[in-house]
C-alpha cells in the first residue's frame, strides 16, 4: 500500500466532500449501498473493526484497516476512526493504491 499517496487522496476525497466519517454514519452508508470503500482505523477497538469488517462483508464494500486513527484524522483534518468513501471514482482509485 503506497500510504503517503492514500492519505493525500483521502484529503482530497474529505475536500471534494465525497466522504462519511464517523461509525453510525458510514453504517448506514454501508447498509444503503452509498459507500464503495472504508477505512476503519488499525487502532479503533476490535469490536468496531469487526462491525465496520463484517458489514463490509455483507454488502460487498472494500474495506482497509491498514491506516492508524492518527493517519487518517491528519488527512481529512477530523478526529475519525471510520471513513466511508462514496465516489466510485475515488473508490476506485484507492482499490488500485490497496494493491499497488
Amino acid at each position: 500500500m503506497n500510504k503517503e499517496k492514500t492519505l493525500s487522496l483521502l484529503g482530497l476525497a474529505m475536500r471534494a466532500g465525497k466522504l462519511i466519517t464517523g461509525e453510525e454514519l458510514t453504517v448506514k452508508d454501508i447498509q444503503s449501498n452509498k459507500s464503495a470503500f472504508v477505512f476503519v482505523a488499525a487502532d479503533a477497538s476490535e469490536n468496531t473493526r469487526k462491525k465496520i469488517k463484517d458489514k463490509c462483508s455483507y454488502y460487498k464494500v472494500s474495506c482497509n484497516s491498514e491506516l492508524l486513527q492518527s493517519e487518517i484524522s491528519h488527512a481529512i483534518g477530523r478526529t475519525r476512526m471510520v471513513v466511508g468513501v462514496n465516489d466510485r471514482g475515488f473508490a476506485g482509485k484507492f482499490e488500485e493504491l490497496m494493491k499497488g
